[in-house]
């Protein structure tokens, strides 16, 4: 197991040394400005400056505050509507189609709307990233619970466990793995959104951050506002891995 990290970490390091060469290749090559084209050594200033005022810090608590908000309560009401409707194929099979047209629609597309009915500030940010994180939950729920193995059923039926004690000791769990699959799948969707919300119509956030380097033509600034958006992007898909194995170790169905 140790020499597994040891190797993902070596890879990870690898693959971002390779990355910052080839940045500073195409740098070179090119003879772009720094202003325009800011060199990797610029950008690593760049994050140091933001760390060291708290800028960042105060825009990622910002950003990290509305996905959380929006994020968690998709997901709650995502899963619990997707068990019911997993159990009722008649009644999915008329909304399926709803679903299947909502769903593509990209959630910015709805901010005039969502800023006429909600205003400004924090709540327009949280309603994008439940747009955004809601169809992933509800179609993987959905199609988890439809791919519930029967003899658990039978099972449950045997000892007459039915209704909602159904729902939370027997099916969810056993549709668990699929459910993580949207669960992953979301949170790179409301983080992508989140931050273009941001950048559109915010005044604080990551996405603001953004915008207002570039206002200013720091774009060492942007592409450090950049970096540090993918990082978090990762970490909290890897969040959402962690909680996802320790629910399967609960269950007892951790990998060995």
């Amino acid at each position: 197991m140790k020499i597994m990290k040891l190797r993902t970490i070596l890879n990870a390091v690898i693959g971002f040394s390779l990355l910052i060469a080839v940045w500073q290749f195409i740098i070179v090559i090119g003879n772009y400005d720094q202003v325009l084209f800011p060199p990797p050594i610029k950008v690593w200033e760049g994050i140091l400056s933001l760390i060291q005022d708290g800028t960042l810090y105060t825009h990622f608590q910002v950003s990290l505050y509305r996905f959380l908000a929006g994020y968690l309560s998709a997901v709650i009401a995502a899963v619990l509507l997707g068990l019911i409707l997993g159990r009722l194929p008649l009644l999915w099979n008329v909304l399926d189609p709803v679903a299947q047209i909502l769903r593509p629609v990209s959630p910015i597309a709805w901010s005039p709307f969502i800023v006429l009915w909600f205003g400004i500030g924090d709540i327009p940010a949280i309603v994008i990233i439940f747009i955004a994180a809601f169809f992933p939950v509800l179609l993987s729920t959905v199609s988890a619970v439809r791919k519930v193995d029967q003899n658990y059923l039978k099972v449950a039926q045997n000892l007459e466990i039915k209704g909602f004690k159904l729902l939370t000791k027997i099916i969810f769990p056993a549709a668990f793995p699929y459910i993580a699959n949207g669960l992953h799948i979301a949170v790179g969707t409301a983080w992508i959104f989140l931050v273009a919300g941001e950048m559109v119509g915010a005044q604080s956030g990551l996405g603001y951050l953004i915008i207002d380097a570039r206002n200013s033509m720091r774009l060492d600034l942007v592409m450090a506002g950049i970096v540090f958006i993918g990082i978090s992007g990762l970490l909290l898909d890897k969040a959402v891995g962690v909680f996802e194995a320790w629910i399967n170790r609960q269950w007892g169905i951790g990998k060995n």
